[in-house]
Order: structure tokens, then sequence, then C-alpha cells
């Protein structure tokens, strides 16, 4: 699947390329910095990004049908039936008039032919299943009266209330602090386990990757760079800018020098990627992460690389496999 804005000067290039596979109760993370095209992607697969970008290559599979060649309507009812989303921010996903009793209760009737006495009934047992207190209350209750942690059990009982085959999770718990983000991790986690959903688990926190993901998709400047099977990925990465992620993660506290503070313990320092991501705009010829990586060549500046076999899974980089220290 590639994607692209348009602009007066033509399309320009925001996702290149990108092929991934998601089986029955599996998750698959995407991890990547700010501007990789993670969360792009993630609206490419229901048909919402938004313009100027449009999708303007590839397939996106779904129970042996393509949704890019569906007509507006016949998407509208696959989406939320077959495929959901949980989107980073439920404030502003959440309609602000309605309750969200009637925000669950709209997903079911939308897409099921049952009265509403049976879609408030439906309503109630979402409510419970993601742990919601007193669903009966929670259920008249507007999005404001809501915490943040409640907020998004919320988008996830009205991304399950169609039973969908495929979740995307895009960056779910950013907004929550480190309890809630665990309990909401590990709903995820246990209903896709219950149910045999596939999930598209899009995050910054490898953390996380390392503790409820099968397989992981590392994105740079809009390309696939690695994909792997998490602990093979974890135990020995393959892309200089995937050992780049996996060095920058805090390694906790280590034994202090007699000279580091009175409370007697001190901090690595942790590794750093020097440089950002490049602008769309000003994309380098060949491999996008070379202006970072200490292993670049000329090669690296001229040629894409092609993806090729690692370990588990694939990887493209020229010099795939070399150990560095960013």
């Amino acid at each position: 699947m590639s994607i692209a804005f348009q602009t007066r000067r033509g399309p320009l290039p925001a996702v290149r390329d990108l092929s991934f596979a998601v089986k029955r109760g599996e998750m698959l993370a995407i991890v990547g910095e700010s501007g990789c095209g993670k969360s792009l992607t993630a609206l490419a697969l229901l048909g919402l990004v938004p313009p100027p970008g449009r999708v303007t290559g590839g397939t996106v599979r779904l129970e042996g049908r393509d949704l890019l060649t569906l007509g507006e309507e016949e998407l509208r009812l696959v989406r939320g039936a077959r495929i959901s989303m949980i989107f980073q921010e439920p404030m502003t996903a959440l309609n602000p008039v309605l309750t969200v009793g009637e925000q669950i209760m709209e997903a079911i009737l939308e897409h099921e032919p049952v009265s509403r006495k049976a879609a408030r009934d439906r309503t109630l047992a979402l409510l419970e299943r993601v742990r919601i207190p007193d669903p009966v209350r929670r259920f008249a209750e507007y999005p404001h009266r809501l915490s943040g942690g409640m907020r998004q059990r919320v988008m996830i009982a009205m991304a399950l209330a169609g039973a969908p085959a495929v979740l995307v999770a895009d960056e779910p718990t950013t907004a929550l602090d480190v309890t809630i983000q665990a309990q909401i991790l590990n709903l995820i986690d246990e209903l896709r386990r219950e149910q045999g959903t596939a999930v598209v688990f899009i995050t910054h926190d490898l953390g996380v990757v390392s503790r409820y993901v099968d397989r992981v998709l590392v994105m740079y400047a809009g390309r696939k760079v690695e994909e792997r099977d998490t602990r093979d990925l974890f135990a020995d990465p393959a892309h200089p800018y995937t050992q780049g992620l996996i060095a920058a993660q805090p390694r906790g506290l280590v034994a202090a020098q007699p000279h580091a503070g009175p409370i007697g313990v001190a901090r690595e320092r942790l590794t750093e990627i020097p440089g950002t991501v490049p602008a769309l705009a000003a994309m380098p010829p060949g491999c996008a992460f070379a202006p970072r990586c200490p292993l670049a060549d000329d090669r690296c500046t001229r040629e894409v690389p092609p993806p090729r076999r690692a370990g588990s899974g694939l990887v493209a980089c020229h010099h795939a496999g070399e150990s560095h220290a960013i």
C-alpha cells in the first residue's frame, strides 16, 4: 500500500510500498518515531485518510475483499462491523452531545437489525465487559463526565460492538497514567485472546511491545525497515534504526559512585539517535535513514535497500545485522 498527499507540485509520497498481514488472534505492533506514517497507515485501513491525502496504490484485503475498491456506502457497512478502530484521544473521537450509551447503541443499530431494547442490553453488557463500574448509571453519562480511563474503555466498547475481525488501536493509552494504561492493555489483550480478534497496535512504547505483541513492524520515513517476531527482534535487531530505538529505552538505575549524590544511585544516560525524521518534501535519495546512520556509505545514499530475510522476518538495510553504537 502507498499513500500520498496531493500538492500543487504533484503527489507527495507519505507511505511507500508498505505490506503486512495479521492473522486471527494475533497482535502486530507498528512502531517508529512521530512522522513515520504509523497513524496514516491505520487510517488507510479503514478508508479514513483525510484530504488531501489518498491511497495511491496497493490493496487492503479483509476476508477476501479489497476494501480500497468498495464504495463509501459499502465501506460504511464494513467499518465498525468487520474492522474497528480505537483512536488515540477519546475526548475528540466521542460526540460530546450524546451520552456514551447512545453512541455505543448507534454502533450496534447501524450494523444489526435489532430493537433499541436489544441494543441497549448489548450496550450494558459491553460496558460491563470493559469493566466500567455501574454500567446502568454510566450509560446515561456524557463523555466529559468520565475519566480518561473510562472514556478509553467506552471507545473499546464501541469498537467491539460489531464483533470485528480486525481491531486497529492507534496509541490507545498515550494520555493515560501508568496504572490505567496497564488495565487498558490487559483488557485489549484479554479480548483478542477470547474473541480471536486480529489487533494492529500502534505505539511508541517498546516496553508495551515486548510484553503484549506477537510481531513487530518498524517504520521509518513511510517505509517498512524491519518486521520480525517480537522475541526475535528484541534478541537480535537487524536494522540500525531498530537497534537505536531499543538502545534508547530506559535501562533503570545503576549502582552509583560515592560522589553520585545523597540518594546513592545514578541513572545511565540514554542512548540517542541523532537528527530527526526527514520531512516528506525533503526525503533524501537512497535509504532515508542514511543521514542518521553510523553505518551509512555511498551505496546507502544512492540505493533504497530492498527487503531481505532476517531471522523470523524481513529487514531493509544494506548493512543488516551489523552492530553499531549510535
